[in-house]
């Protein structure tokens, strides 16, 4: 064997969120400095860094492997009804192999996070994998997957009729034994001596993986410090899981090779599953809503329609129709034509429609004042024939990104808006946007600050010495001398600084974007998984607004301002007062 032979097909990002170190850049990179011309992502439960890999792997010239680490009920997704020591969940990895497989991929994500949910994990069945089987490649996963876990505890038979039931869902050479290289969690080697014999018993493959959750062996103090913020631990607590006992670094080949000698075709068919990932997706090419569902007739192109609106309702808006007016409109509407706009016109124009037809404040601020059809469709009020604006700040023929057309309601009534998107377009077709939030320099010192032990006080004082203008603790250094010069003399915060530099920047958990929404033409799973907003109800894709738009669908700005509710509302008052 050779190093070529090996792939490392389980690695996390910080999209697993608290649970893995590296952010998708360093993990494509490194992997890439480590000689490696392959490398996969597979986080928990989600895709939030699928098209952000995807395009950081295509940056870098190296081969990209998209999957997650499923949640698979033992039963059926639905059951929330459990005994204080059942298991509720076992692991499974998931890898596409083609843009098919990619798209069953999202659809696996989110009905686990729209249908299974339970404690916050979004689970998946294995009805739902015989659906959505084709077009992916399994691994049995780490060791709390189903056919290790029976494995461990000495369930053979049972462990059997599991590995066979997932043969039968994926089709043979589609589901593998998983090996893992993790000689310090407790039973894994025994558990692996079972899964060779299982392999030879029922000729399943294997392969061989490490639970990749950083990059070196240096991190694994910074990847303990990560997990117990987030369980809320402290590194001295004796009760608690010690993560720095087992080396999850994405480490060379040739170090994975040497301890799986006697196992070579595992080893070797990690780089076959490899080289069958063929996985290609359009960026940037986008859909729009479908503008049948604003009274579009199907046999009628949008370009056309919205033509007929701007000169229908032209006379509307103008007493005398110059010839400067018709020569904008038809400058305007030829470059709209031109991109492909048309149908993004007539939504916006549909939903302010609605709004101000129920008396919901509403304005629309920014470039697109400049825009002559926007005047004349009512999606802005400010003419730019009489204030002289300038169409080309808004749109123009070379602009490669997306108009954006910032729409602005009262608060207390944007559901409303909301609402009126998913009843006109489908459930099925809209979403909000995802956010994640991630750790800042100050908050990451207090938070390695109370692992380490150390007193809020001491943390906090040191936190206040980062500018509010640093991006990151490295230019904090830089910029503040007192903060440089007790790095440098003082043990206990070189060593809270190092590893607050280590996690900072690193996603910590989701969130919803205050304006963004996407419409699809067909079902959203189509262009990005979705899940449920944390503790809430609202539907968010699980790609944040740059990564979304990539894949294909359009950002609608539908913001919520406090002042539009006052405004409103004191309107409202001033009419009572006059009646």
């Amino acid at each position: 064997m050779d190093n070529n032979d090996f792939v490392h097909l389980h690695s996390h990002s910080h999209y697993s969120l608290l649970r893995s170190l590296p952010t998708v850049g360093e993990l494509v990179e490194g992997a890439k400095e480590k000689g490696y011309d392959t490398v996969s992502l597979t986080d928990f439960g989600s895709l939030y860094g699928a098209i952000e890999f995807y395009k950081k792997c295509k940056e870098e010239n190296m081969k990209p492997i998209i999957g997650f680490e499923a949640f698979v009920a033992p039963d059926s997704r639905y059951n929330e009804d459990y005994s204080e020591n059942e298991t509720t969940y076992y692991h499974l990895v998931l890898l596409a192999e083609n843009f098919d497989g990619y798209q069953n991929l999202m659809k696996l994500s989110s009905t686990g996070h729209l249908e299974g949910r339970y404690k916050e994990i979004p689970r998946i069945d294995k009805d739902l994998l015989r659906e959505y089987s084709d077009n992916l490649i399994a691994l049995s996963g780490p060791i709390e997957g189903e056919v290790s876990a029976l494995l461990n505890e000495d369930k053979k038979e049972q462990a059997k009729e599991a590995a066979l039931e997932y043969q039968e869902i994926f089709g043979k050479d589609n589901f593998y034994l998983e090996l893992q290289d993790h000689p310090g969690i407790e039973g894994q080697m025994q558990v692996n001596t079972q899964l060779e014999e299982l392999s030879e018993e029922t000729g399943i493959p294997m392969v061989v993986s490490r639970d990749v959750r950083y990059l070196d062996p240096d991190q694994t103090e910074a990847q303990d410090i990560l997990r117990c913020i987030d369980e809320g631990w402290k590194m001295d607590q004796k009760n608690r899981e010690d993560y720095r006992h087992v080396d999850r670094s994405m480490n060379e080949a040739e170090d994975i090779i040497s301890r799986f000698k006697h196992v070579p075709e595992a080893v070797k068919n990690t780089r076959k599953i490899a080289d069958r990932v063929e996985i290609e997706i359009e960026l940037d090419n986008w859909h729009f809503a479908p503008a049948e569902e604003v009274g579009v007739p199907e046999d009628v192109p949008a370009k056309d329609y919205l033509r007929r609106e701007v000169y229908d309702r032209v006379f509307d808006t103008y007493e005398d129709i110059t010839p400067e007016i018709i020569g904008r409109i038809e400058y305007e509407l030829a470059i709209i034509e031109i991109k492909g706009y048309s149908p993004y016109f007539l939504c916006v124009a549909d939903y302010v429609q609605f709004a101000r037809d129920r008396g919901i404040v509403e304005t629309t601020r920014g470039s697109a004042a400049g825009s002559l059809v926007s005047y004349i469709l009512d999606i802005t009020i400010v003419d730019p024939v009489r204030f002289q604006l300038p169409f080309e700040r808004f749109l123009n023929p070379y602009r490669p990104s997306a108009p954006d057309i910032d729409t602005d309601f009262a608060d207390d009534r944007r559901d409303e808006v909301i609402r009126y998107l998913f009843d006109t377009y489908g459930e099925d077709r809209v979403a909000q946007i995802i956010t994640f939030g991630t750790m800042k320099a100050r908050g990451s010192v207090r938070d390695v600050g109370r692992v380490l032990g150390y007193s809020y006080n001491y943390c906090d004082e040191v936190a206040k010495l980062i500018p509010m203008g640093a991006d990151d603790i490295p230019e904090a250094l830089e910029e503040e001398p007192e903060l440089k010069e007790l790095y440098e003399e003082n043990e206990k915060i070189t060593r809270l600084l190092d590893l607050a530099m280590q996690i900072e920047g690193r996603a910590r958990h989701t969130s919803i974007h205050a304006a963004g929404v996407v419409i699809s033409p067909t079902d959203i799973t189509d262009f990005t998984p979705v899940q449920l907003e944390t503790d809430g109800d609202n539907v968010i894709s699980q790609y944040e607004m740059h990564s979304v738009e990539s894949a294909g669908v359009l950002k609608y700005d539908v913001l919520g301002i406090r002042n539009l509710s006052i405004l409103g509302n004191a309107v409202d008052i001033d009419l009572i007062s006059c009646c």
